[in-house]
């Protein structure tokens, strides 16, 4: 296994990379990053614990059995409280800050109304991250430092994995939180599994990985209230040979989350979802490449 830390001054995020990559996937781990910088927790309002609630604790290490069956995996060390790689670049809330936005940013969409742009305003149940304003020029330097080195990162990745194989697919790696209900008011299922309501990748990508993960006795729901953010819109172009599916795991089956620890249940959801990949890389090919030229 191959680690290349990107911005080693700040310990980015590590491309970790098979000894041959001998398969179209990617996968990709934006939001399990735990390095917080001293500074962000002094200007916190919140404690360690608290701030943890948006961090996907634990899903690069549940995921990086990929690289045995030759995919590589990208992680962010950088923690999602800090700077989303799931956001577009500039989706900024003039609230947090104090000074003026540049007139490009985005402050009218969803996400950063919820207080869930690229800078968090909040993280669990619409907890406050912040004692004080920032200043406009914290915000593009985190941009500039962590958010476009990532995406560069990432694009690399996929463009030679479909220099290589034709296509490629990203499976982008995320975990929920248990204790919120569905969108139908239900329980929340073990999985859910994001494909842009059929927009970022083909129909065998997600009906396989429904069918296997249920197959091993999972509840399975796709695109509510997930169908997968800024990553897999904008990576997911089927007509072009790259595929984007999202996955969410619900966190209750792995992690103790009041204390942000693993929980009993971790070792076997990591065997799963090693037999999971590998079904799925098994079955995803020939395929995915023919609708790839044929839409060529």
């Amino acid at each position: 296994m191959q680690v290349v830390t990107g911005f080693s001054d700040t310990n980015a995020f590590d491309v970790l990379r098979p000894a041959q990559q001998s398969v179209p996937f990617v996968f990709n781990s934006p939001h399990s990053g735990r390095d917080y910088p001293d500074a962000f927790l002094r200007a916190s309002r919140l404690d360690t614990r608290a701030i943890r609630r948006s961090e996907d604790a634990f899903v690069d290490e549940l995921f990086e059995p990929v690289l045995a069956l030759g995919a590589p995996l990208l992680r962010a060390r950088f923690p999602r409280a800090y700077l989303d790689v799931n956001r577009e670049p500039y989706e900024l809330d003039p609230k947090m800050y104090e000074d003026r936005l540049p007139s490009y940013a985005n402050c009218r969409s969803i996400r950063v109304a919820g207080g869930l742009g690229t800078i968090a305003r909040v993280v669990g149940e619409a907890q406050e991250i912040y004692r004080e304003r920032l200043s406009v020029q914290e915000a593009l330097l985190r941009i500039e430092t962590l958010y476009k080195p990532y995406h560069r990162a990432l694009r690399r990745i996929l463009a030679q994995t479909h220099v290589d194989f034709g296509y490629a697919i990203l499976v982008d790696c995320h975990s929920m939180p248990s204790a919120v209900r569905s969108s139908d008011g239900g329980a929340r299922p073990d999985f859910i599994l994001g494909d842009r309501y059929g927009t970022s990748c083909a129909p065998l990508l997600i009906e396989a990985a429904t069918r296997i993960l249920r197959d091993m006795g999972y509840s399975v729901s796709r695109n509510k209230p997930y169908a997968g953010g800024f990553i897999t819109e904008h990576y997911g172009r089927p007509a072009k040979g790259l595929h984007a599916l999202q996955i969410e795991i619900n966190r209750a089956l792995y992690m103790d989350e009041s204390r942000t620890e693993r929980n009993a249940g971790f070792a076997e959801l990591a065997c799963n979802l090693r037999k999971f990949a590998s079904e799925l890389v098994a079955i995803s090919d020939g395929s995915l490449a023919a609708e790839a030229l044929a839409a060529e």
